[in-house]
């Protein structure tokens, strides 16, 4: 049995605050992802356990106010709740769940989008020119969230209810949110996220080549020499990185493309193979089953249903 230290008790205590403010801008809109007044910053509502949909996750910082959610990355499953967030520092593959909502009691997240510019600038102003030794580091991770992080994230949410205020607070509170995370017991993963020149900026880089270029052959070694790296020591930081190999994050990418194009275009599942790089349906439709639980138009048709 797990037990609440007093820290975890008053993070949650101040959840259920947010929860209901959350619950103010939410209660008259389905379910799904809301954009705010504050341009970084959507909120999260499910009223049942939904089916996992996969996506490109931009980075975020994406807080659970009420409920529960699973987040599914390379086969490995994550579970994360009240007064725990989720933190994703490049853009990965992933399929999130709500696994606790109810239409009375709905699954409330918090979301903000991450600027890495913002983030260097905070780092330049808090630790100048601090040598610190890299490590591998995740691309993402979950933590518990402290008091003062929920009460910033409270303080913005409070803003949407003065509009005129946010073009001057917002910005502040967005910095004093970045604040707290860089001095937060996963300073060291968010920090080589805006640190120039770091191993994960490295990474960060190719992955936006990989994908410009999806549809293309994936050659490593040219990945390799852009992150300056040796082909053995790219392949170990890229997996520690997005917890997958170049061509897992590249398959990825494309079966995530055909399935939009299916679904957003009523395209064929032949047509949408050879539009994403492949070059036989076969393999196509085995790699999607294998992602997504079905094959093509049985996936497709669940979705369109669901």
């Amino acid at each position: 049995m797990t037990i609440e230290t007093p820290s975890q008790e008053v993070a949650i205590a101040q959840c259920a605050e947010l929860a209901a403010l959350v619950a103010q801008h939410t209660d008259s809109k389905g379910d799904g992802a809301h954009a705010t007044a504050i341009a970084p910053l959507e909120f999260m509502k499910q009223s049942s356990a939904s089916i996992a949909m996969a996506r490109v996750s931009e980075p975020i910082f994406a807080l659970v106010v009420q409920g529960k959610k699973e987040v599914l990355l390379n086969e490995e499953t994550y579970r994360y709740g009240v007064a725990q967030y989720l933190m994703i520092s490049v853009d990965l593959p992933m399929s999130g769940s709500a696994v606790k909502a109810t239409p009375d009691r709905p699954y409330l997240g918090f979301k903000l989008k991450l600027d890495p510019a913002e983030l260097c600038d905070i780092i330049t102003q808090t630790n100048p020119g601090i040598d610190r030794k890299e490590n591998l580091v995740r691309g993402w991770f979950i933590s518990d969230a402290d008091p003062p992080l929920i009460d910033c994230a409270t303080r913005l949410t409070k803003l949407l209810d003065t509009p005129q205020d946010i073009p001057f607070l917002a910005p502040i509170i967005v910095r004093e949110i970045y604040y707290r995370l860089l001095v937060g017991e996963q300073s060291e993963a968010i920090r080589q996220i805006a640190t120039s020149g770091s191993n994960m900026q490295r990474i960060a880089e190719v992955i936006k080549r990989i994908k410009a270029d999806f549809t293309q052959p994936l050659r490593v070694e040219e990945l390799a020499e852009q992150a300056n790296m040796s082909p053995s020591s790219f392949h170990r930081h890229f997996k520690a990185v997005t917890a997958m190999s170049p061509l897992q994050y590249q398959k990825q990418l494309r079966l995530l493309t055909a399935r939009q194009m299916m679904l957003a275009e009523n395209a064929d599942a032949t047509w949408a193979a050879y539009q994403v790089g492949y070059e036989s349906t076969s393999q196509f439709s085995r790699e999607y089953a294998r992602m997504f639980g079905a094959p093509p138009i049985r996936d497709v048709e669940r979705l369109r249903v669901s």
